[in-house]
């Protein structure tokens, strides 16, 4: 934020805002993406990311890639002179709305989240295939599988951990887009990827995929939405990417009441009813959507699941 103060009328402009005063108040005490802020504001993605866009041109805040993921932040501390006086002022009358103590709350929810998260897949990157044996069984990834056709296909693995499925996948389709948030599955990845050359590895939030419409043929998620936030949103996305015609695969948790479970492997939901992933689908704008419970596999010690497929429509599709 160096460089001369800009203008004080733009400077208590961009105050003038609820919505941009609670931001500041999130974004001084944690660096958050898009999603996170949505999560702890609960405003829609549009109108998020447009206060940011103003906050960022007026200085209040900075941002920085993560691999493809963008992380907001304010630092008061680098202020300028009026800027600091002004932030003052307007964080002593905001820090005690009811709005505020509520959006604080909900901050130290999504921390706690992402540090269970990350610390899930830190102590399991090594031996994850193990463990998603020793929880579900084997017998999923042959029903995801067989729900993927095309030879000619490129496939969007989302949330692809440590590439196993990527793997398996590129001897069977044209390419494999590989993607995963966590920088520890994805270190996993490229060692379990070596030597493959169709397959590209991708960091990003399934929330916020850098991939343009209508990339792929097919999107598969794998036991990934229960990390979700807002698994709309996330469904939403792997729709968008999907070309008209393509299909989208989901293979998760069957709705529990293990909260052992969940707070052990740090999931953001406790599964999910096959009618609620199913409308899931619809609202995302996909077509003929299907969720069947899968077999139960005699050594799996975590709880059912689904898998769950749905297409887009095809181009002229009424």
């Amino acid at each position: 934020m160096s460089g001369s103060p800009l203008p004080i009328v733009e400077r208590l402009g961009s105050l003038a805002d609820e919505t941009r005063l609670r931001l500041l108040l999130v974004l001084e005490q944690a660096e958050l993406s898009v999603a996170e802020l949505c999560d702890v504001l609960q405003l829609p993605q549009s109108t998020v990311s447009r206060h940011l866009k103003l906050l960022a041109d007026q200085r209040w805040i900075r941002s920085r890639r993560a691999g493809t993921a963008r992380l907001y932040r304010m630092d008061s501390a680098s202020l300028d002179e009026g800027a600091a006086a002004l932030w003052s002022t307007a964080r002593q009358a905001g820090a005690a709305w009811s709005r505020a103590r509520h959006d604080r709350h909900r901050l130290e929810a999504v921390r706690r989240r992402r540090e269970r998260a990350e610390a899930f897949f830190s102590r399991s990157a090594a031996r994850w295939e193990e463990v998603r044996q020793e929880l579900y069984g084997h017998g999923y990834v042959n029903a995801a599988l067989a729900a993927l056709l095309p030879a000619d296909w490129e496939v969007a693995d989302l949330g692809c951990g440590t590439g196993r499925l990527a793997r398996l996948l590129a001897a069977r389709v044209r390419r494999v887009l590989a993607v995963d948030a966590s920088p520890a599955m994805l270190d996993a990845a490229r060692r379990e990827l070596a030597g493959t050359d169709n397959v590209e590895l991708i960091q990003a939030d399934l929330a916020d995929l850098p991939l343009e419409d209508g990339r792929v043929d097919a999107a598969l998620m794998l036991l990934a939405l229960t990390w979700a936030d807002d698994p709309p949103a996330v469904v939403g996305e792997a729709a968008r990417i999907l070309r008209p015609g393509g299909r989208l695969v989901v293979v998760d948790l069957l709705a529990h009441d293990r909260a052992d479970f969940r707070e052990t492997m740090g999931h953001a939901q406790s599964g999910f009813e096959p009618e609620a992933l199913a409308d899931a689908l619809t609202a995302a704008g996909l077509a003929a959507p299907r969720v069947e419970t899968l077999p139960a596999e005699p050594r799996a010690r975590g709880p059912a699941l689904l898998l769950a497929t749905a297409d887009r429509p095809a181009a002229g599709a009424d």
